[in-house]
């Protein structure tokens, strides 16, 4: 086998939802993108890294400090907590990923391939969809305060959680299922084979479109635009700067997921054979490779976004530090009037516990 059927076998490891066929143009002529795929061995393992390290970290605090505080909690508290459970297992399946691209082929066995790839599914999945739930949490707290402060239960807050993970589980079903480990050409790979002549793969790349990018950017714009209304008609010195931190999560939900979905539409259009270029192949699986990483980037923010911003959180964070780390986080960096003003602004969680002050 010569070096360059070998590169021309070779997994696109940026996009595991590609095949072998995305190494050909629609007029069947084979695309040698193993300039791509070696960039691609350099670059996703360090930024994978570097992405699992942060977000485990991050994640990590707060599903420690929501545990440990547990017996404040509100409903709010336990969609904060599903949001970094999902981003914790979604960052778990990058260090696989990373081996994967590294060794150029899969080592782990059929198991290890769909156990990765629903971390990863079920990750990808509940993050939305959870962020969807504290958008939409925020908008009853301030726009229906009174009259819908009965289903902010605990018991509720339970009960939406298990049909959210039941609702991620969905999503990611056809993906786990059809994915498996084949060897092609001496190389073993692990990604998902749909069958011949089946729209799975289409609906894959459209489900991915709308439910990664469309939906959650609708409730968002819906949801925080009616927020902004609300709060712009209250005096209080703090709306401003609830205003932007709104824009921050809405901004930055889209700067970071957009390009990523747009490069997945163009995959999808080239599977509708709408591109038949080498070059444009080889321009799609690059921009996939950076978008990829910026996406998943945002797991290591919402953290930073919806915990870290919060008066009451950050001062359960400090006591959570001070407790593991005592000589590193002494009492000074947190002071009687700084604990003071705290319990005075978790007075104000009704209006936001993620936070919005």
């Amino acid at each position: 086998m010569s070096d360059e059927d070998i590169e021309l076998t070779e997994y696109d490891y940026s996009d595991y939802y590609n095949d072998t066929q995305g190494s050909y143009t629609s007029e069947g002529q084979p695309c040698n993108n193993g300039n791509v795929k070696a960039f691609g061995r350099v670059f996703l393992p360090t930024l994978y890294s570097l992405v699992f390290i942060v977000g485990v970290i991050g994640n990590g605090l707060v599903v420690c400090v929501l545990v440990k505080f547990r017996r404040a909690s509100s409903m709010t508290d336990l969609c904060l907590f599903n949001l970094a459970l999902s981003d914790l297992l979604f960052v778990i399946s990058l260090p696989f990923w990373s081996h994967y691209a590294t060794a150029a082929e899969w080592l782990m066995g059929d198991f290890m391939c769909r156990l990765v790839t629903g971390l990863y599914m079920l990750g990808f999945y509940g993050s939305i969809f959870f962020m969807l739930i504290l958008t939409v949490d925020r908008y009853v707290v301030i726009v229906h305060a009174h009259t819908m402060a009965k289903y902010r239960s605990v018991r509720v807050g339970v009960a939406l959680s298990l049909f959210m993970w039941a609702l991620s589980l969905c999503a990611s079903l056809p993906t786990i299922i059809f994915t498996k480990v084949k060897n092609e050409s001496g190389f073993t790979t692990c990604k998902p084979e749909y069958p011949e002549g089946s729209m799975w793969r289409q609906v894959s790349y459209l489900e991915m479109n709308v439910l990664g990018l469309l939906l959650p950017l609708f409730v968002m714009v819906i949801c925080y635009s009616r927020i902004v209304l609300m709060l712009v008609n209250i005096k209080s010195t703090k709306k401003h700067k609830a205003i932007k931190l709104i824009f921050i999560i809405v901004v930055v939900f889209f700067c970071f997921w957009t390009p990523y979905n747009v490069v997945i539409l163009l995959r999808y259009l080239e599977t509708q054979n709408y591109f038949g270029d080498c070059t444009i192949h080889k321009n799609i699986d690059l921009a996939m490779q950076w978008t990829e990483v910026i996406a998943f980037t945002h797991c290591c923010l919402n953290p930073i976004i919806y915990a870290f911003v919060g008066q009451k959180f950050m001062s359960n964070v400090l006591k959570l530090l001070r407790k593991w780390m005592p000589m590193c986080f002494a009492r000074p960096y947190a002071s009687e009037w700084s604990e003071r003003r705290s319990s005075v602004y978790s007075r104000s969680s009704e209006i936001t516990s993620t936070r919005l002050l």
